[in-house]
């Protein structure tokens, strides 16, 4: 195991950022000026991806939690790692208004996939970084393995951006399909915090 810095203000930044990113999301919304329920009809794609996004979000602020429980210090490269993530993270609160209020357009669906995979691709980064500070022989390098699900998913993000130029609603599918895929925290490192403790 490499000595590390302490990983504490790591994760309270990252909560703190992922918390502003939520907040980001909900505030986003327009209450619509008639007092009707037919008025929040228009809002129903709106809050639609909210909820596509906040699963999301969720499921990186989970994973993010279990990874670096398996810790025991941090560097330099996982900290940009890290900013990295955060820094995709922090373009769902755009992405989630522009697909909302243009759920049948290429261009939303397209640039919400975009900021999926490159998500996804920052959050392997991190685990790439935390595995080389922690070592080879580290609890977090058994607990991901090979990681086929974090490769998997970046292949379906990738083929629904290309068919998000011909097909919106096929494209939203597999986005929601993945989240549903990664609703269950990581059972590789669920495992072995149950057995550390």
């Amino acid at each position: 195991m490499a000595a590390g810095i302490g990983k504490g203000r790591l994760e309270a930044f990252s909560d703190g950022v992922i918390a502003i990113i939520i907040t980001i999301m909900v505030l986003e919304f327009q209450a619509p000026h008639e007092a009707t329920l037919q008025a929040l009809l228009p809002l129903v794609p709106v809050f639609l991806s909210y909820v596509l996004s906040f699963i999301y979000v969720g499921i990186y602020w989970n994973n993010h939690h279990h990874m670096l429980a398996t810790a025991h210090g941090v560097n330099g490269a996982v900290l940009w790692a890290n900013l990295h993530l955060l820094f995709w993270l922090s373009l769902f609160p755009l992405s989630t208004r522009w697909i909302g209020e243009n759920p049948h357009a290429v261009a939303p669906t397209a640039v919400y996939g975009v900021i999926l995979f490159m998500a996804g691709i920052a959050y392997l980064l991190l685990q790439i970084a935390l595995v080389r500070e922690e070592g080879p022989n580290s609890a977090i390098r058994k607990a991901v393995g090979c990681d086929w699900k974090g490769k998997f998913s970046a292949v379906l993000y990738a083929g629904a951006i290309a068919l998000s130029f011909f097909h919106t609603e096929a494209a939203q599918i597999i986005y929601a399909g993945v989240a549903l895929m990664w609703l269950v925290p990581d059972q590789r490192l669920e495992r072995y915090l149950s057995g550390r403790n």
